[in-house]
């Protein structure tokens, strides 16, 4: 209960200062993401929520946000390794 409680507030916190400051975290965002996700617009409330719950899962559970994140590197990789296998496949 103390770790769910915890979370909620490192949320609200940090979704409340992301919101505070949006054009400096817009701004950051957009220099790393592709075009299709840029922060213009309607998603700005989704990029705050999105931002609030991945800090206050970071502060709660950092070993378990390093460890999806590995995971997922390794997906990736596997998937783009697999991807640009079948490309060379399909050319020959």
């Amino acid at each position: 209960m103390t770790v769910l409680l915890i979370w909620l507030v490192a949320l609200v916190l940090i979704g409340y200062f992301v919101n505070q400051r949006w054009e400096t975290v817009s701004a950051g965002l957009d220099k790393m993401l592709p075009a299709a996700l840029k922060t213009h617009g309607d998603n700005r409330w989704l990029w705050v929520g999105a931002l609030a719950v991945l800090g206050a899962t970071t502060l709660v559970r950092p070993v378990d946000i390093l460890l999806v994140g590995i995971l997922l590197a390794i997906i990736g990789f596997v998937v783009f390794k697999l991807i640009n296998w079948a490309s060379s496949k399909a050319h020959s």
